[in-house]
């Protein structure tokens, strides 16, 4: 389990805290835009419902497919980019 994953789950409160402003953060309108592309990316390469690699957005503006645990291990942390 990841240090974080296993921070929520002896902390209670904090997690809540962190759901509440993830349901906020993930309602304003470009994150839904963001969620939409890659979706409908999804569905024109036949993968969308059937799991397996993610499309994820590059640095070029494009998609592409990736393992999920890179993806969304990208934080963009110490300047690192958030995109491939």
């Amino acid at each position: 389990m990841a240090k974080s994953a296993d921070y929520y789950k002896k902390n209670p409160e904090a997690r809540k805290k962190k759901q509440e402003y993830s349901k906020k953060y993930n309602a304003q309108p470009a994150q839904k835009k963001y969620r939409a592309e890659l979706a409908k990316e999804r569905r024109k390469r036949g993968i969308m419902g059937k799991g397996g690699s993610d499309v994820s957005h590059t640095k070029g503006g494009g998609t592409t497919l990736e393992s999920p645990r890179k993806n969304r291990a990208r934080q963009g942390a110490n300047g690192k980019s958030t995109k491939k």
